[in-house]
């Protein structure tokens, strides 16, 4: 790409920022089935903030491992600009990732991960990017994140190394986020860091973009938010039951835990969700048999032990009473 292709007209006014150094290079890699948001969410700002200067202070480019098309989750298709190579010395590599994310990073990919790094690229994982990351062992000792839908695979594959739950994580030189606006969020920060708090203002202003509040943003409402209540007994048992999936708790557990009668916390549930106690949690349970089975290689009874079940038949039978097919034809279809 040229020096044009930066740069481009815009109608709203030029904002002067002294700058006479190099443009910062941003490389982003597709996996296969990318999530497509997060990268325009990505590239956005970098090409808004060139427009808005008239200065070419970022460049991007889409790289895919062998140069050829990438298919992303919706169904379309990028053409990227360079096969992987290496990173020029003041670049950032951004992973791009989505669905699927436990298998898509091949071990070239990996590699290459692992060669910028020792050579101190400034890395990152948009999405679920952070999967690829963790494969290539870069993220231990850090603050990461990535999608919250895709967060209980990960935790199952890497039980060491716990997953933020805010929008993104700067932690040395690793950056990564949880897809969506959040990268608009996440490269907003740099673009922040390098050239200022009005630079950044105002590219956010032209994405339509109200900024989440920062890092320390989550990435999911809060239970209060879903269920439209703020009874505290009820949020804390719900979030006794969210924490308590592999190892469940018997409703004489959470009520000792919440210091309330069973009549007590079955009065909640009714009131506030129309549904017993035992009946959210176990739908809670078999949500997250969900989440690990479209995003992990775990077996069915693996599966089944980390999201409370003894038996695997008994796993199998309430799965596909929830969703029509039983786990191995479940898996079986989406394959």
């Amino acid at each position: 790409m040229d020096s044009e292709s930066f740069i481009q007209k815009g109608a709203a006014a030029k904002l002067a920022v002294p700058f006479s150094g190099e443009p910062q290079d941003f490389y982003f890699l597709l996996l296969p089935k990318a999530t497509m948001l997060p990268i325009a969410a990505a590239i956005e700002p970098l090409r808004i903030a060139n427009q808005v200067t008239n200065t070419e202070l970022y460049r991007w480019y889409v790289v895919s491992e062998d140069g050829a098309p990438v298919r992303c989750s919706n169904g379309m298709t990028v053409t990227p600009d360079l096969p992987l190579q290496p990173l020029p010395s003041e670049a950032v590599g951004f992973v791009c990732s989505g669905v699927e994310p436990h298998d898509a990073a091949s071990e070239a990919v990996l590699n290459w991960l692992r060669r910028e790094d020792r050579f101190g690229r400034r890395l990152g994982g948009i999405c679920t990017g952070a999967f690829a990351l963790a494969q290539a062992g870069l993220l231990r000792g850090h603050n990461f994140t990535l999608h919250w839908e895709n967060q209980p695979g990960f935790a199952e594959m890497f039980p060491s190394l716990p997953p933020s739950p805010k929008i993104y994580e700067v932690s040395g030189r690793y950056m990564t986020c949880g897809g969506g606006n959040a990268a608009t969020d996440m490269m907003l920060s740099l673009i922040e860091e390098r050239h200022g708090k009005k630079l950044a203002i105002i590219v956010a202003d032209m994405c339509l973009h109200v900024r989440s509040g920062g890092q320390v943003a989550p990435q999911k409402s809060n239970y209060a938010v879903a269920i439209g209540s703020r009874n505290q007994r009820l949020l804390s048992a719900l979030q006794l039951m969210q924490d308590s999936i592999e190892e469940p708790l018997s409703i004489g557990e959470l009520c000792d835990k919440l210091d309330i009668s069973r009549r007590q916390l079955e009065r909640l549930f009714s009131k506030y969700l129309n549904e017993s106690p035992m009946h959210v949690y176990f739908d809670m349970r078999l949500s997250h048999a969900y989440a690990l089975m479209n995003e992990t290689s775990l077996s069915v009874t693996e599966i089944a032990l980390a999201s409370g079940f003894n038996s695997a038949t008994h796993f199998s039978r309430q799965f596909k009473r929830k969703f029509g097919a039983s786990p191995h034809f479940f898996r079986k279809g989406w394959s």
